[in-house]
């Protein structure tokens, strides 16, 4: 029997994280689109990239989410709400400004939606922490990474094909509304109050920096940090080149569009699902040590569509279905068994910085991949990233053999 009372956080929590979705989904796939029918240069279109900066630095000013807040309407809270009634009133300001004649503001509304979006997230991965047992993480971990991506592909993409007829400034005038939406669901929820103990940890910036160090010294967390900075090396590199793969094989635009970008993100959704029940029902270090196992399973596939040389259509759909479920398991597993180990009283800074090291550590493959893939073709390359991936799966044990201890 479904808990009401469970469901209802975990509908509230899906629908924030949905919101927060919604600008880095038009930033990434959308506006390098709009920008380009627009006539902007390249240069330009390169640039956007830049602006989901904020979701890389967002540790730098999570220590004053943890600090600040008004206890009698919800320490989260009082982040929340105004964040995303800002957010909700940035977007309306996109809606009056044009891609082709006033690109530099529609830039800064861009920046400014990924940076007010960023810091929400901090404060909403803070709530989840202080509401959620650790018998709710997987199930709440699921919320969080599908509510996310399904953010990403409403502005990304059903709402870049409803401007047909909706316009562009209907386009983000529905995403002020999905904004607005998520507030009121905020607002619905009630914050428990944080015990004595808590606060005093964090008393001032001091004390949350303190806090969060004490934190990273306990037995094993850097086993942790090791494992978070590593374990999506290989899967990063072959992800960023495995479209370029696709291409040189002699598939379409179109084709590799529907396969990777619509199959893959369905199958990617469904696997956040899956990863959030098993991590409910196994112990969550489990959980992640057997969806990053078929994760690599399915990165093999990868390196046997290259090593063949000529893949059939079917091999690459099915091949592209199993690495997006599995990628999307191993996210949701990680991401509750991050949840697990942060200290509470400080929990969105060290949460953020966790997360943070994850998006870091993937970073630098994505920057050699293509060296590497010239250096070593295809088939080489892919076979790296899954020998990488299963090797870091090693750090795992000694997070089993050492427990970290979480105030």
């Amino acid at each position: 029997m479904v808990d009401p009372s469970r469901a209802r956080k975990l509908a509230i929590l899906s629908a924030l994280y949905f919101a927060q979705g919604l600008p880095f989904g038009f930033q990434a796939t959308a506006l390098p689109v709009f920008l380009r029918e627009s006539g902007a240069s390249l240069t330009a279109v390169g640039f956007a990239g830049a602006l989901s900066l904020p979701w890389v630095a967002k540790a730098l000013w999570a220590p004053l989410v943890d600090r600040f807040g008004w206890e009698r309407f919800g320490r989260r809270r009082s982040w929340i709400v105004p964040l995303g009634v800002l957010l909700g009133l940035t977007c309306l300001a996109a809606a009056l400004v044009s891609p082709s004649g006033q690109l530099g503001p529609l830039l800064g509304l861009v920046f400014l939606m990924n940076l007010l979006a960023a810091t929400q997230d901090i404060a909403v991965d803070g709530l989840a922490i202080d509401l959620l047992g650790r018998g709710e993480l997987g199930l709440a971990n699921a919320a969080q990474v599908v509510g996310y991506k399904a953010g990403m592909l409403t502005a990304g993409g059903l709402l870049v094909w409803a401007s047909a007829r909706i316009g562009w400034s209907g386009q983000f005038a529905a995403m002020a509304a999905l904004v607005l939406v998520s507030v009121l669901a905020a607002l619905a929820l009630r914050e428990p109050p944080a015990s004595a103990a808590l606060a005093r940890e964090r008393r001032s910036l001091g004390e949350v920096l303190k806090a969060v160090l004490g934190a990273l010294r306990e037995p094993g967390a850097l086993w942790l940090v090791a494992f978070l900075g590593t374990y999506k090396l290989g899967e990063a590199m072959v992800d960023m080149m495995f479209k370029p793969f696709l291409v040189d094989a002699g598939f379409s635009r179109a084709q590799i569009g529907l396969w990777v970008g619509t199959y893959g993100m369905a199958a990617s959704l469904a696997g956040s699902l899956a990863g959030g029940l098993l991590a409910q029902r196994i112990p969550l270090l489990a959980a992640v040590g057997i969806t990053s196992a078929l994760r690599s399973a399915a990165m093999a596939g990868e390196w046997s569509l290259a090593a063949a040389g000529h893949p059939t259509a079917e091999e690459v759909i099915a091949v592209t279905l199993a690495e997006h479920l599995f990628g999307g398991a191993v996210t949701t597993a990680i991401f509750a068994f991050m949840m697990s180990r942060v200290r509470r009283s400080v929990g969105a800074t060290h949460y953020t910085v966790l997360a943070s090291v994850e998006v870091l550590g993937k970073s630098p493959a994505t920057w050699v991949s293509g060296a590497l893939a010239q250096r070593l073709g295809y088939a080489g390359l892919f076979a790296l990233g899954t020998a990488l991936s299963l090797a870091f799966l090693a750090l795992l044990v000694p997070l089993r053999e050492r427990k970290m201890a979480s105030a």
